[in-house]
């Protein structure tokens, strides 16, 4: 497939995209080469021409806010020449097969049995609270991809370093995040059972998936839980332009007389990548203040900071902000605050140590993320049933004050969008699966031989 373009029509769909993916990933400079770019182009052609190809697909937004690259799948044709709309059906797929497929998926990797059912869990959790960009999403660029690249791996142990009655001090030595979480928010969950409050931090982790599913944990068990995490670096500090903190999540969890817990779960930066991808898809400019590029100006010209995010000629900005005039330096706090409580403990790496890339041979290499979850235990200081009355109360006291007539007519609480998200996908009887996200799971299922047997067709085929 490396002749003419014309050997690449022959390929198929799935090898055609996996090429694509290949390419952009191997090459982080791929876009300033012009070579690279006739390959991609060539295959990004060839791709669209495929029959039922979703124009959807991230891979062309990439192809044109990255590479200069312009191509879409041609409009569908009737009978008589005029284009035909398309509207695609919905796939649902109930969450216990989904669940199944993906613990299936960690099996095939090496995974323990334990590994592979809390790990799927997690992803699962994700996409019952429609959290969409943290579930099935994830499963195989996230976590597959980088088990194949070698950068994280499964079937890791997990060492306790330090640890007293109140705290511990954990190395995920690399493995799957989405297992170290559980195990480090557990452990501080029977601390503060037995003592009141558990603290534990993370050292050598990876990827953890939705914070929320740990603050979740703490809450489901009677506690006030708190979690977070960094990540690549992506955001500047207040009048920075450098990418120097990761989005850095932080999370609360706390119990309610609600029939769903209070769950407040956001990075601590305006918008994150994939929303700005979301705005290329829809051909609409990021707002003003998302995003600073390296001469200081608050750039809106969506393809063109997708482009400069690329050759770190941008950054996004903390929450509230650019600059301090709505308050940018209180998100810069908070994301400083999270990456301290996962580095300093853990002596770990922040910056361009867990960018993910060589920088010097663009090659991938691993990111040994920290994380921190502290539990407190609600019976150490008031009944659990007068605290949770007591929350109960005053988030329904928010949820019934005068609403804006400008608005939607509805105040929400955090947790509640998700525990909606939850009640109408389990009406519907499960979760749409995009054809995105169907090559991703046909795609692993042609790598895996045990998965080939196991499935050899999906709900959606």
């Amino acid at each position: 497939l490396h002749g003419s373009p014309n050997a690449v029509v022959e390929a198929k769909p799935s090898n055609l995209r996996a090429e694509l993916l290949h390419l952009i990933g191997k090459s982080p400079s791929g876009h300033l080469d012009s070579k690279i770019i006739s390959e991609f182009s060539a295959k990004l052609e060839a791709y669209a021409q495929t029959p039922d190809v979703d124009s959807s697909d991230i891979i062309f937004a990439i192809g044109a806010s990255v590479f200069g690259v312009g191509v879409t799948p041609p409009p569908k044709k009737n009978a008589t020449g005029s284009d035909v709309v398309v509207e695609e059906q919905p796939v649902i797929v109930d969450f216990g097969y989904m669940k199944q497929f993906m613990k299936d998926v960690f099996l095939s990797y090496g995974c323990t049995e334990d590994q592979a059912e809390i790990s799927s869990d997690v992803l699962i959790e994700a996409d019952k609270r429609g959290i969409d960009s943290h579930g099935l999403g994830r499963l195989k660029p996230i976590y597959c991809d980088r088990m194949d690249k070698q950068i994280l791996w499964a079937n890791k142990p997990i060492t306790i370093v330090k640890e007293t009655e109140t705290t511990a001090l954990v190395d995920g030595n690399l493995g799957l995040g989405l297992a170290i979480g559980p195990y480090a928010m557990k452990l501080a969950i029977e601390k503060a059972k037995k003592y009141g409050v558990g603290f534990v931090a993370v050292q050598n982790s990876t990827h953890y998936g939705i914070a929320g599913y740990y603050a979740s944990m703490a809450a489901d068990a009677g506690c006030v839980g708190l979690c977070g995490t960094n990540a690549r670096p992506s955001i500047a500090p207040t009048f920075g332009v450098e990418p120097m903190l990761g989005t850095n999540p932080l999370c609360f969890g706390i119990p309610s007389s609600d029939s769903f817990p209070f769950v407040i779960d956001c990075a601590t930066s305006v918008n994150q990548r994939g929303k700005i991808e979301k705005y290329a898809r829809e051909g609409v400019d990021t707002p003003r203040g998302a995003v600073i590029d390296n001469d200081g100006i608050e750039r809106t010209d969506t393809d063109g900071i997708l482009r400069d995010m690329v050759l770190g000629k941008c950054a996004l900005t903390p929450l509230g902000g650019a600059g301090d005039k709505m308050g940018g330096y209180k998100g810069y706090g908070w994301a400083t605050t999270v990456e301290l409580l996962c580095t300093a403990f853990q002596s770990g790496p922040f910056g361009d140590d867990i960018c993910g890339i060589d920088r010097s041979t663009g090659a991938p290499k691993p990111m040994p993320l920290g994380h921190f979850f502290l539990a407190i235990n609600i019976e150490s200081l008031c009944s659990l049933d007068t605290f949770k009355k007591n929350t109960g109360n005053l988030l329904r006291a928010l949820r019934g004050s005068k609403k804006s007539p400008k608005g939607a007519g509805r105040i929400w609480t955090a947790g509640e969008p998700e525990n909606d998200a939850r009640v109408a996908r389990t009406s519907q009887g499960g979760m749409k699966v995009p054809k995105v996200l169907q090559q991703n799971m046909i795609d692993l299922r042609e790598q895996h031989a045990d998965l080939k047997e196991k499935y050899a067709k999906f709900p959606f085929e």
